[in-house]
């Protein structure tokens, strides 16, 4: 869980249209990382990283 919440962090980054690669980019990039996040801190927050299909109820 760690390594997927630090490679969405250094593509956040990324993403970010302070950087002359992708200034003309708008928001919209960071906007889907950021809403990538939000996504991952729900499923965190459900404990979704600790259920498997072969763990029984």
């Amino acid at each position: 869980m760690n390594t997927i919440l630090i490679v969405l962090g250094v593509l956040f980054l990324g993403v970010l249209p302070i950087w002359p690669h992708s200034g003309n980019w708008g928001y919209l990039p960071s906007g889907g990382v950021g809403f990538l996040f939000v996504v991952l801190i729900l499923l965190t927050l459900m404990d979704w990283s600790e259920r498997t299909a072969t763990k029984k109820l």
